[in-house]
């Protein structure tokens, strides 16, 4: 027993060894990835320092070290709070609409790119479903209210030259929702694609070869052929989407949002942003904020272990 211990031992000394000498035979690797590990240490792990707020009744005079613990208090309170369930549904139901409605885009733009022979037009079918991408949010918010306008929208122009009346779409809460979604999926399904791009550039030619020789059609060749080669890849948008099921865009839903349209327009984000920057409640803010990744992070667990079984990929 004590023989096997000891070679043990000898055995995990000498891995150490030798990885201890593989990283200063490769120091000039590490020194380039210091920077980045510096920057994550600064930027996204020194901060969390203050998440401790949560758990007191902060007090910007006396600091957050000497301010007093309170334990689950406030977390208690926001989820005793009437707009608790409001928000929470309103921030859910737009994820869920945003990932049911958006998810499929990419995956279809990237299959039709990619059927696209003649290599100039696929170069301008990109360029052109790309550039939404880098409009700014609080551009995409003005053209959104520009184009929706009840006077001079055109939008408006077409429905009264149908013989319609104008429609304020802006003040009207059932329509929230269908804006902030398809503005989103027209905005960003061309620049989500290219992943999925990414995964058809490896297929292997050869066998489209020969299921062009077996008589296979177009469509039977993308269904049997690219798309099980993007399973993989489709598999870990979908768990990292489902990972961040209650992060809808807080920057554009606080640019659309009007007294008309809080009933569901109000999500988990603006409203933090209402008591914690505006209100001075950081204590509540913050535990507001731990929850909400304490969900995702149990939205991704599961649906990781799910995917996982079901089709053997996953994240981890």
């Amino acid at each position: 027993m004590t023989s096997g211990r000891a070679i043990t031992a000898h055995t995990a000394a000498a891995q150490r060894s030798s990885r201890l000498q593989l990283i200063i035979k490769n120091y000039q690797i590490y020194l380039m990835l210091l920077p980045c590990l510096l920057y994550f240490a600064i930027f996204c792990y020194g901060p969390m320092y203050g998440v401790q707020i949560a758990f007191k009744d902060y007090n910007t005079g006396i600091g957050i070290w000497n301010s007093p613990w309170v334990g689950l208090k406030h977390f208690r309170r926001f989820m005793s709070m009437p707009q608790f369930w409001q928000v929470f549904k309103n921030t859910l139901l737009l994820s869920l609409y945003s990932l049911i409605a958006g998810f499929p885009f990419p995956i279809l733009i990237s299959l039709m790119i990619n059927e696209i022979s003649r290599h100039r037009f696929k170069k301008v079918i990109q360029t052109v479903t790309y550039a939404p991408h880098f409009i700014s949010t609080v551009v995409m918010v003005a053209m959104i209210s520009l184009f929706l306008s009840p006077t001079s929208g055109f939008i408006n122009k077409f429905i009264e030259a149908l013989g319609g009346e104008a429609i304020n779409f802006m003040i009207k809460p059932a329509y929230f929702p269908h804006i902030y979604v398809w503005t989103g999926i027209w905005q960003h399904f061309g620049w989500n694609s290219i992943i999925y791009l990414a995964a058809l550039a490896s297929v292997d030619e050869a066998l489209h070869e020969s299921a062009v020789l077996d008589g296979a059609s177009r469509l039977q060749r993308i269904w049997y052929i690219n798309l099980p080669c993007m399973a993989p890849t489709i598999v870990i948008q979908l768990i990292l989407s489902l990972g961040g099921i209650l992060g809808a865009d807080f920057e554009k839903v606080l640019l659309m949002q009007n007294a008309s349209i809080m009933e569901t327009a109000d999500i988990i984000g603006t409203y933090t942003y209402r008591i914690g920057i505006l209100g001075s409640e950081f204590s509540l803010s913050s535990a507001i904020g731990i929850l909400n990744s304490v969900i995702n992070l149990i939205m991704l667990v599961l649906v990781n272990g799910i995917c996982r079984r079901i089709s053997d990929t996953s994240l981890w």
